[in-house]
């Protein structure tokens, strides 16, 4: 059953399935994506099986929700070309934390803009949240850009937040704040 809200222009977000598990297994074992989410260990094949067999998507029980950004339309109907995220979702304070990550050959032709505009349409229209976040490394210029894009405001530095190697860079935190109806 395909929902308008998750629904774009040339994507739609669904829940993990369990055709993800060889795409969710490649990125979690990814040491190059580690640096972004902040993981320094690998899972196993049974690991990633065991979560999509098991997640809940129950965001108000287990405080996050994956979301799969797959293609409707034209030439990539049918592929999962990504994964956004709502995660630390606190329904007190109505806020929530994004993540997103696109497969590299899909990087630079819009989808993740989608996939963002989309993920704040569900938060703001359904889960009613008052503001999502981002944490951003400087570095991650395509990301930097992203947000910035669809309205986030840099409104912090984390100073010395993230270790690299053996030195260390700061965090940006990007703020989306709902409209006044």
């Amino acid at each position: 059953m395909e929902y308008e809200i998750l629904k774009g222009k040339r994507l739609q977000l669904r829940a993990v399935e369990l055709s993800d598990i060889d795409l969710l297994y490649k990125w979690e074992n990814d040491p190059s994506i580690w640096k972004i989410s902040s993981t320094i260990t690998p899972y196993s094949r049974f690991q990633i099986e065991e979560y999509v067999m098991n997640v809940q998507n129950d965001i108000y029980a287990s405080k996050q929700l994956r979301l799969m950004a797959v293609g409707h339309s034209g030439e990539i109907k049918g592929k999962s070309i990504g994964a956004i995220d709502l995660f630390d979702f606190d329904p007190y304070h109505l806020r929530a934390g994004i993540g997103i990550l696109l497969r590299e050959e899909f990087r630079g032709n819009g989808y993740a803009s989608e996939a963002l505009e989309i993920l704040i349409k569900y938060a703001f229209g359904i889960l009613n949240l008052r503001q999502l976040y981002s944490n951003v490394t400087p570095i991650n210029t395509a990301s930097i850009s992203l947000f910035e894009k669809c309205g986030f405001e840099r409104c912090g530095i984390k100073k010395d937040w993230v270790r690299s190697g053996s030195s260390w860079m700061e965090e940006w935190m990007f703020q989306l704040i709902r409209p006044k109806d």
